[in-house]
């Protein structure tokens, strides 16, 4: 069996010399290089306006290093406060008319299955397809679809299971059948870890504080011309109108949205945060995500070997190409495992009947025998 040494040291975060850290998949561990982020951050917020611009400009290479990672242009990649923000926008935005529908699955996050959840009172149909022993099939989902589905949602990496969908997939397969209907895809589990095809997706967002190594308060999001011709905003603000130099200090009944990046942020977006995830991307994107994904391939087989020799029942895919980070078993009380293990100084996320194991550039086989050592001393 291959074997698997970190792609980043260690040392480089907080906290890991006390550990086994396989819970990436809630909680990312911090990068001690973000000290040094943070204290630049603070030189800058006291400098005044000559500050603040150079926020803005690292927030621009910022949205170019996510727009790198994703393989779509950096204008194109907009700072929002939240992944479930992302999809509440599009779900706000669209002109829904009755006899509509979107199609998602019953597996999924909330902010995926719920972003239309108002939508049944203007008479818009949510069609979710059911899992099949928790895999959700992409032809099942492209099955769903019809010449009324302005929507086909779905997270790329299942938060309850690692599955990795085949998004380039289910693109092809809506250009081909239901070509006006909008691919929306929350990269929360993927983006950091596996490849993510934004240039696919007509909305791509995902949180920061998980494989992409930042933290709460900023989600980067992708939005094809397409989908920003198909809908109208939501919120605004100075920072996503031009009233400035159109307006002055007086206001007028209306003025022009911004295009964007900036159409989707109607204030200041969480611009600490982007600086964290810049310093994050760049740590990223030295390793490649070629190797960051094989990394985590390699990982994932081992847990999942280790857990079926121990007697679990793993719900992840035994196919290379639909693994992720995320390698996950059926468990009777996860949560009392999570605590039995975090005793053990062994962190992992457990809830709604299953364990989620999450390998990520840092960690190693020493990690995986640590976990699957006192997984077998618990039972």
């Amino acid at each position: 069996m291959t074997s698997n040494e970190p792609l980043l040291p260690k040392d480089l975060f907080v906290g890991l010399e006390r550990v086994t850290h396989l819970c990436t998949g809630g909680e990312a561990p911090w990068l001690r290089g973000f000290e040094e982020v943070y204290k630049e951050f603070a030189r800058l917020k006291s400098d005044g306006l000559a500050g603040r611009e150079r926020v803005y400009e690292i927030g621009d290479e910022c949205r170019d290093l996510m727009g790198q990672l994703w393989g779509v242009p950096g204008h194109r990649i907009a700072f929002m406060p939240s992944a479930t923000e992302g999809m509440n926008w599009l779900a706000r935005g669209l002109d829904w008319k009755p006899g509509d529908n979107v199609v998602t699955d019953n597996l999924e996050f909330p902010s995926v299955a719920y972003a239309w959840r108002d939508l049944a009172e203007a008479g818009v149909e949510i069609r979710m397809v059911e899992h099949d022993d928790f895999h959700i099939d992409e032809d099942a989902l492209l099955s769903k679809v019809d010449a009324r589905t302005r929507v086909l949602a779905a997270s790329q990496v299942s938060f309850y299971t690692g599955q990795n969908l085949d998004i380039r997939r289910l693109a092809l397969g809506l250009r081909t059948s239901a070509p006006s209907t909008l691919l929306a895809v929350d990269a929360t589990h993927a983006a950091g870890v596996v490849d993510v095809s934004a240039a696919v997706t007509d909305l791509c967002v995902s949180s920061s504080y998980k494989w992409l190594l930042a933290t709460h308060g900023t989600a980067p999001c992708f939005l094809s011309e397409r989908a920003e011709s198909m809908t109208r905003g939501s919120s605004y603000g100075w920072h996503n109108l031009a009233v400035w130099p159109a307006q002055g200090a007086e206001r007028a009944p209306t003025v022009d949205e911004k295009p964007m990046p900036m159409r989707l942020e109607p204030g200041n977006p969480a611009m600490v945060v982007v600086l964290f995830l810049h310093h994050a991307l760049s740590q990223l994107l030295e390793v490649g995500i070629g190797p960051i994904q094989e990394h985590a391939w390699n990982l994932s087989e081992r847990i999942d070997a280790g857990l079926r020799d121990l007697g679990h029942t793993v719900i992840s895919p035994s196919a290379r190409v639909a693994r992720s980070g995320n390698t996950c078993f059926l468990v009777p009380d996860a949560a009392a495992l999570q605590q039995d293990l975090a005793r053990e100084r062994v962190l992992v996320w457990g809830e709604y009947g299953r364990v989620r194991i999450s390998g990520h550039l840092y960690n190693d086989d020493s990690d995986v025998d640590r976990i699957l050592e006192i997984l077998a001393k618990i039972r």
